[in-house]
């Protein structure tokens, strides 16, 4: 069997977050979840705290650590998307407020001070949101990004342009600074970017294998994706929506799944028409280094046949 990867997921829950901590809480044969740590991004810090620990409570880990992190970008103005998550960024599914209570201790202590303690190597960052949290950490630290095993994400793209703009994609526009921080920080990046994202769709059937399961953690994904995927489907016309965030954890069980190639990424922080773009040398005419792995292409029925099996277990 292959060894247990011990994580931290640093998060902004979103239904797609909800569907990659579900994901990741099923899989304790392959993952130890270390802590959970909440940023802004789809919605205020205080929701997705909030929301991170009603995840947690619904897949019956009301154990586990949640550390609250930055209310804000690094040095911009907060831009939420309520508009694709609802209010409180898990609208869908009606369900009780947590119990459980954040850590004391702040999120960038918190993954500075894991990734410090634990030996090289040992720790993979999954970051579902901006990366305000990881960007504060190495400024605390700049020492963890030579320690992490790699941090892989869910943000930018390149040939399938934005999402929030027509250039850049929601998690990186959020904080484009933090993102420039991160990707120069020579730690090694897996890049899961929209091009490989909108290729899995929530289609109808797919769907309804998650409702057939029965339980009630898979029956409140199914509820949190009706309300998700709305948006999308009014916006691109398809069947379904793209379902983002669980292609980090998907990485971590199953990266035979996934194709891409390592290339150079720089964060476009400057230009008012780009900002937040991730220009990707995908054909490697600058002459950068390379400094991620950026994925391009998904199995998609397997990535929804290991979504499903692994929601049915919780």
């Amino acid at each position: 069997m292959a060894e247990r990867r011990k994580i931290i997921i640093d998060t902004d829950p979103g239904q797609d977050d909800a569907a990659a901590i579900m994901m990741a809480f099923a899989s304790p044969d392959e993952i130890e979840v270390l802590g959970l740590t909440a940023v802004a991004g789809n919605v205020p810090l205080s929701f997705t705290s909030r929301n991170v620990r009603i995840v947690c409570e619904l897949c019956g880990r009301s154990d586990a650590a949640v550390y609250e992190g930055a209310e804000r970008p690094l040095v911009r103005k907060p831009v939420t998307a309520e508009h694709v998550h609802g209010r409180t960024g898990l609208d869908g599914a009606e369900l009780p407020e947590p119990v459980m209570a954040v850590r004391p201790q702040s999120a960038v202590d918190f993954i500075v001070e894991t990734i410090m303690r634990e030996p090289a190597g040992a720790i993979t960052l999954c970051t579902l949101g901006p990366l305000t949290n990881v960007a504060l950490a190495l400024r605390k630290e700049p020492a963890i990004a030579g320690r992490v095993r790699e941090l892989v994400m869910m943000g930018g793209g390149f040939f399938e342009g934005g999402n929030i703009t027509p250039a850049a994609e929601f998690n990186v526009y959020v904080d484009p600074d933090a993102a420039a921080a991160v990707f120069a920080s020579g730690m090694p990046i897996v890049m899961m970017p929209l091009d490989v994202t909108h290729q899995l769709l929530t289609r109808k059937d797919r769907v309804a294998k998650l409702a057939a399961l029965g339980t009630r953690p898979a029956q409140v994904l199914v509820d949190w994706l009706a309300f998700f995927e709305r948006f999308d489907e009014e916006k691109y016309g398809s069947d379904g929506g793209p379902l983002h965030d669980p292609t980090v954890i998907a990485y971590l069980l199953r990266p035979d799944l996934f194709s891409g190639r390592h290339c150079n990424v720089e964060i476009e922080t400057q230009s008012e028409l780009t900002v937040g773009m991730t220009v990707v040398d995908w054909w490697r005419v600058s002459g950068r280094k390379p400094n991620a792995m950026v994925m391009r292409n998904v199995d998609s029925d397997g990535f929804f046949d290991l979504l499903t099996e692994r929601v049915g277990r919780l």
